[in-house]
């Protein structure tokens, strides 16, 4: 038997006129305290009533949490409030609140709302401005859910459970896999630039500057923008450069003279780093190996260009890498209100370890050959994790199909 779900569920409800008194503490929870896909919901922070009696929204122990706003309902960022203080939550605006009436168990309509053929079909009567979009109460008034009896519905979030417990034990697991791979990978880089991988004795190797050993150029500031100019030529910003790859999927456009092209368009084997922005983000790099398009690169970055010191690029990547890992690269910038700067002057007289020829050759050959190991097992376990995430909703799928 499958009901509407206002026959069993208010929406929205509003807390009774004077049972909450204003020094009361009570529950905060934004948007941001629930995690998207869990249903754990961080209810640590506390507020006290008169704070947060207006421009939030009230829930009680026992309610379900639903997101209305997109990409936050895509994505399954919804729960049932438990442990509240003094049983009482206020939060984001962006919720509907479903509080389930005696016919329906809270978890069971929790499940059910957090499965992916709900969410897709809320997301098709979503209304608004595109980024704007929200799930109305309408909908869900009307939405259609299975209603076997209380104990039926009790041994179906049971089994759901247990094999969730099972499926999260898996995903543990392979996070913890994930965590050893980062650790392995900066410990390569770091045996890599202290001679550990060749078993060398360092007698022969040089301590240099960054500068020393390329050509360092930061990166064109922003220009206005002529979208009729012959001149506009797609570029590279901090946004583009992840650690060791380049994303050419979110290219934007400005002016480059032909003087500029001289100066800022990239050759293959050309390394781009972060100058900044987030402090994550500083000193991030990837070696630019072409494009089917010409691409310059942007103030937010800046260009190294190995000089014959070098075997080849991929030497100094691996240089940089490991001083994004070791912290290098942090201590000679600065951070200031979240933002991490490393400047053309810093970065050029980054301290560059610097082995003979061939030693070189041997080190990247090396640090490849490790590196693809470790690569080819964070596929295996990113693969897992997708398919685990396929297996919760296939779990979701079967329970209520069963019950329809």
């Amino acid at each position: 038997m499958r009901v509407p779900f206002a026959e069993v569920v208010q929406f929205n409800p509003k807390p009774v006129k004077g049972a909450l008194a204003d020094a009361m503490e009570v529950s905060f929870v934004p948007m941001a305290a629930v995690e998207a896909g869990s249903g754990r919901m961080d209810t640590s922070t506390v507020r006290q009533f008169a704070e947060v009696r207006k421009g939030f929204t009230y829930f009680a122990d026992g309610d379900v949490l639903f997101a209305k706003i997109t990409p936050c309902m895509e994505n399954g960022k919804s729960a049932v409030a438990k442990g509240l203080r003094n049983g009482v939550g206020f939060g984001s605006t962006e919720f509907h609140v479903l509080r389930p009436g005696e016919r329906i168990d809270a978890r069971f309509l929790y499940h059910f709302v957090a499965g992916a053929s709900f969410r897709r079909e809320a997301a098709h009567h979503m209304t608004g401005a595109v980024g704007q979009k929200r799930v109305p109460v309408d909908f869900l008034r009307q939405a259609e859910i299975p209603l076997p009896s209380l104990q039926e519905q009790s041994q179906v979030v049971a089994e759901i459970e247990t094999q969730f417990s099972r499926l999260d034990q898996a995903v543990t697991n392979l996070q913890r896999v994930k965590a050893n791979l980062r650790r392995y990978v900066s410990g390569v880089l770091s045996e890599a630039v202290s001679g550990a991988l060749t078993a060398s004795s360092k007698a022969d190797w040089q301590t240099v500057t960054v500068a020393d050993v390329g050509d360092v150029l930061l990166g064109r500031r922003r220009a206005p923008e002529y979208a009729t100019s012959a001149h506009l030529r797609s570029y590279l910003r901090v946004a583009n450069i992840k650690d060791d790859f380049i994303a050419f999927d979110d290219l934007e456009s400005m002016r480059f003279d032909d003087r500029h092209l001289e100066r800022y368009e990239l050759a293959p084997g050309d390394i781009l780093v972060s100058e900044g922005q987030s402090p994550e983000k500083l000193g991030q790099s990837a070696i630019f190996r072409g494009h089917s398009q010409p691409l310059c690169f942007q103030s937010t970055l800046h260009r190294f260009r190995a000089n014959p010191a070098l075997t080849s690029p991929e030497f100094a990547q691996i240089v940089f890498r490991s001083h994004v890992r070791s912290g290098v690269f942090r201590k000679l910038g600065s951070i200031t209100t979240n933002i991490g700067h490393l400047t053309l002057e810093k970065f050029k007289v980054a301290p560059f370890p610097l082995p003979p020829l061939g030693e070189q050759r041997q080190i990247v050959a090396e640090v490849e050959r490790r590196l693809s190991i470790a690569r080819g097992v964070e596929a295996q376990v990113e693969a897992n994790l997708k398919r685990a995430q396929s297996l919760r909703q296939a779990v979701l799928d079967k329970a209520f199909a069963v019950e329809a």
